[in-house]
């Protein structure tokens, strides 16, 4: 019996891979091995639905299509470690897996601050469901939350804690929230609807330590201030798992480096011909933009890595005289991501971080509004609060 294709991760882009696999014609088995115990589920949700209404797994669960109903899930198992050149991973308890292909899509976990008080009760984070459902029996009415953090995971858990009667506090070094990707004037627009909404804003701080016994009941901040919490959410940026990876001949800088075609780099230059790389872990050139290899943590790309790679897959599987092609088109996704904040949508294409110049094209900023992103004068982004069909017809603009 050959080999199996094995994926090292069991959520989206696991899933994803595993239906591009059977899409594009790949008959053997597929081994997909995941951490959580959970099937593969829907992220986003976490710090919105999920944290409003305190929905179940099956509620954001993926439904499992017939064409991969016969893939072997190996849910709550923790892949430890790989050999890339005897072509196994090795999970937790001893058990060694085989591949023909392998497939890395383990994705991030939030980072943490390590504090002098370093309690854990009363301390959250959300990239999980377990994550989510733990912090959702903690917010009711009158709760005084502080959020560190001022991107779209915290800004998107203040507004929901707003929502539910919380006291909301939301504590960043940077000087405006999701400043970054949006730019200074939508960033203030983000911010001044949000304290519209009751929520508040400490930026330009840090915060020093926990204050606590049991649990945390204030948080320390770099100013000096002491802010009183039941609640305290980190939601500060993530870090790759990729150590099971550690000792291989890999390109792991804040992210497994890719070729264009998201096979794994080698530190000589080469590719792994077998190893591929999915998600939020992928660290690939992106030729609408540039040729510089970033991670892009948008909630589309790890569809969009699955389906190039299950074709790739599936057409060495079979020996199909069109992989030469499909090596030589290189990998180039539109990044796309939305975030709902109270009444507020946000939808954006492109890697709107790059521009040097954003400009308002439509629309009045403290209504429904669209902003155009360029770097030397070419288009890289479009964002937009409401006004979904005009922002939807940037797409096209991308694809060069």
């Amino acid at each position: 019996m050959s080999k199996p294709v094995v994926i090292v991760g069991a959520s989206m882009g696991g899933l994803r891979t595993a239906e591009s696999l059977r899409r594009f014609g790949y008959l053997g088995e597929i081994v997909a091995i995941g951490d959580e115990p959970y099937a593969p589920y829907n992220r986003p949700p976490l710090s919105k639905e999920v944290l409003a209404a305190e929905v179940s797994h099956e509620a954001v669960a993926f439904p499992i299509r017939p064409a991969v109903e016969d893939v072997v899930w190996k849910l709550g198992k923790k892949v430890i470690s790989a050999d890339l050149e005897a072509q196994t991973v090795t999970i937790d308890g001893g058990e060694k897996v085989e591949y023909s292909a392998l497939v890395i899509a383990t994705g991030l976990r939030p980072k943490r601050q390590k504090y002098p008080n370093d309690i854990e009760i009363g301390r959250h984070v959300i990239r999980s469901l377990d994550d989510a459902l733990a912090l959702r029996s903690e917010l009711q009415p009158g709760t005084k939350v502080v959020v560190l953090g001022a991107g779209f995971i915290g800004c998107e858990t203040a507004a929901t804690a707003r929502k539910l009667g919380c006291e909301v506090t939301v504590v960043a070094p940077g000087k405006l929230p999701i400043r970054r990707p949006l730019g200074e004037a939508l960033a203030a627009e983000v911010k001044r609807r949000q304290e519209e909404n009751g929520v508040r804003f400490l930026m330009e701080t840090e915060v020093d330590d926990l204050v606590g016994t049991d649990r945390v009941t204030a948080v320390q901040l770099g100013s000096g201030e002491t802010l009183v919490c039941d609640v305290f959410i980190e939601a500060i940026g993530s870090n790759t798992n990729a150590e099971w990876l550690d000792g291989n001949d890999i390109v792991n800088s804040d992210g497994i480096e890719t070729d264009s075609s998201l096979r794994a780099l080698k530190e000589s230059g080469s590719s792994w011909e077998n190893v591929f790389v999915v998600g939020d872990i992928a660290k690939f050139p992106n030729p609408i933009f540039d040729s510089t290899p970033r991670r892009v943590e948008h909630w589309n790309i790890p569809t969009e890595c699955a389906k190039h790679v299950g074709q790739i897959i599936a057409a060495q599987s079979k020996n199909d005289e069109s992989l030469a092609d499909l090596l030589a088109k290189p990998f180039k996704p539109i990044p796309s991501f939305w975030s709902d904040q109270f009444d507020m949508h946000i939808l954006a294409f492109g890697l709107l971080g790059l521009a040097d110049d954003i400009q308002l094209v439509q629309g009045e900023i403290s209504g429904d509004c669209v902003f155009e992103y360029r770097r030397n004068n070419v288009l890289v982004g479009v964002a937009g609060i409401g006004l979904r069909s005009v922002v939807q017809g940037y797409r096209k603009e991308f694809e060069r």
